[in-house]
Parts: C-alpha cells; structure tokens; sequence
C-alpha cells in the first residue's frame, strides 16, 4: 500500500486511564473521529504514541486493537524504535503478522549510532520483513542525521520506500527529489513547516495537532496541493500558534491536553511524563482557546477543501 501513503497521518495518541493502564474505548473513540475527518492513515506508536513508555506485549496488542479497529479503511505504520536490531527486528515480524501496512523506522535512539552503525540496523530491520519501511529522519531530537548519502545506500533496499524528514532544513525535501527522483515517498514531520514543505513537493504530512484539529489539517493540505496559496495562507496562520506546541519537548503532553480540552482523548501520560502543571498549562489552553474562538470557517474558506 506504500503507494498511497500521501496525505494527512495523525500520529495518534496512545490513551491511558487515570492508572497508567491503556484505554481501548478511548482510543477505539479516537480513531473513528479522525477516519470520519477526512485523515488519509495513522501512525501508531510513534512518539505522540508514547512507544518507549509501552511494554513489548503492550505494543502487540495495542497495534491489533488499531488494526481491528481501523478495518483496512486507511494505512496503518507502526513506529519502531526499539533499542538494539535484534528487538527491532522481533517487533516488525510481529508487527506484519498482526497486519499493519508499514513501519516507520527510527535509529536505536538510546545509542547514538555512527552513519554505518545506523545503516547496518536499517538494512538488518529492512531484510527481515516484507513490510514497506518509513525512514524516520529526526536528527534534532535523536542526534542522527540519515543523510544523502546514507539514503543512497538505503534505496538499495526495496521495501524502504519512504522519509519522514524532520530536519526542519525544508532544502532537504528538494535535495532529496534531485538526488533521487521519485524514488521515496516524501512526508513532512515538522507541524510548523507543513505548508512550505508540501509547497516544495512533501506529498504527505505526519502531524501531532492533526489530532486535534484534522479537518483544518486536511484542509490545508488540499489547499496547498491545488496551489491555493491565500487560502492556504490565511488558515495556515491561524494554526500556527498550535502547530508550534508540537515542537518542545513536552509536545506529547501539550497534544494531549488540547485532545481533551476539545472532547478527543484524555491527558494522562505514563512516566517519566507528567501533565502539564502551571504557566505551560495555562499557555496551551490559551492557545486552544483562542484557535476555537477563532476557528475558520472551512466551507466559506474553500468548499473544495472541506470535502
């Protein structure tokens, strides 16, 4: 299905009762809202997911629940960050066993690896399954940069077919369609560059605040497809405020705040997070409240986006 990874992927939230257990209701609630908005696919345990913070059996069933309850109506990647190749690669067979369409793949974080280091784990995950792969490309928050010249390497591989570009250096999109053509697909990580990023040819967008406002998402996403740059504009400059919550380094707990704030998930998170207490809490309820009070009016924006 790599071929129709285009458009708008929340990276969903992983929800958790008040005792750190997880809340299937609560997500199963989740995923229906954001399918019936408009969303073209999902990450699932990526960083918003909380991956690090699950057990191996919890991943499991947390991706089968997601699986069950997506019901092949969009793709589904799993993110994979686990902490050596060997656990890896034991995580992307379960994870094509129980049915997921990708894997989004990062770098063994807790290590920061050399260039050959990264690419020897890349290529051992990539040759032990027959799963698509989405390279994960983070060097701000994992210390990694999957360069140039490492991803000639890795297009050696069949079934990497993807980037994740997080950079934030939007150069690196057009680097990257130069020096390979058509050879990945290319999807924006970064909420606060979306608009420029598919303007240079991203032509999909991994968000945080998707989940939290994705019909304005989608919506912005068409709009710069069909190169509608004012209406474009004007909507990306409303959500600027909340797209840059997705960019500090409580952006799992400030995402699911808003989440709860505007009725789609709850705030707790699992240790070593802790909700947001104080001046930061009273600054994303702020910015929510101020995009709600203002929240445009999609239809009269552009009728061909809302749909």
């Amino acid at each position: 299905m790599h071929h129709k990874w285009q458009g708008v992927y929340p990276a969903i939230s992983t929800q958790f009762y008040e005792d750190g257990s997880i809340n299937y209701q609560a997500n199963r609630r989740m995923l229906e809202q954001l399918i019936e908005d408009g969303i073209n696919g999902i990450i699932v345990l990526g960083t918003v997911g909380e991956n690090a913070s699950l057990t191996s059996a919890e991943k499991r069933e947390f991706l089968q629940h997601t699986v069950r309850t997506v019901n092949g109506r969009i793709p589904v990647l799993a993110g994979c960050t686990e902490h050596s190749a060997g656990e890896a690669i034991d995580y992307v067979k379960a994870a094509e066993q129980i049915g997921v369409d990708g894997i989004m793949l990062l770098p063994a974080v807790v290590y920061r690896g050399t260039d050959r280091e990264v690419l020897t784990h890349y290529q051992l995950v990539a040759r032990a399954t027959k799963l698509p792969i989405m390279v994960y490309n983070n060097p701000v928050s994992y210390g990694v940069d999957i360069h140039l010249d490492m991803m000639a390497i890795l297009a050696e591989e069949p079934n990497i077919v993807a980037i994740k570009e997080s950079t934030t250096d939007t150069r690196r999109i057009s680097e990257l369609y130069q020096r390979f053509g058509q050879r990945f697909v290319i999807f924006c990580g970064v909420d606060d560059i979306a608009l420029e990023s598919v303007l240079l040819g991203a032509t999909g967008w991994i968000s945080g605040l998707t989940n939290v406002f994705p019909r304005e998402s989608v919506a912005l996403f068409r709009l710069a497809q069909q190169g509608r740059l004012a209406e474009a504009r004007e909507l990306y400059r409303w959500f600027m405020p909340l797209l840059r919550l997705d960019t500090v380094p409580t952006l799992v707990q400030c995402i699911k705040l808003a989440e709860q704030i505007v009725g789609r998930g709850h705030e707790n998170v699992r240790l070593p997070r802790l909700t947001l207490v104080g001046e930061e809490r009273r600054y994303v309820e702020q910015v929510v409240a101020a995009a709600l009070t203002n929240r445009p009016d999609l239809q009269a924006l552009s009728t061909t986006a809302a749909e």
